[in-house]
């Protein structure tokens, strides 16, 4: 009966870190798109900004999205 409990916690722990995994992953993709749609409304001095910008998005994926974050969305709520 021991081992039938310590199987079942294993199992729903299991099913917790998927669980997370998932949440996490949905608001990474959530704060990526936010980023895309955040540069294509932004007006930038120059077109080839904004086009560079949504380049560097949709390439290097989330990365993309928090670097654009701190570069120009934060810089510009600062202001």
């Amino acid at each position: 009966m021991a081992t039938e409990q310590i199987t079942l916690l294993g199992f729903g722990l299991a099913w917790f870190v998927i669980l997370l995994i998932i949440l996490i992953g949905l608001a990474l993709w959530v704060f990526w798109i936010w980023m895309i749609v955040d540069c294509a409304k932004r007006d930038f001095k120059n077109d080839g900004d904004k086009i560079v910008w949504i380049l560097v998005l949709v390439f290097l994926g989330i990365l993309g999205a928090i670097i654009y974050f701190f570069v120009i969305k934060n810089k510009n709520s600062n202001r």
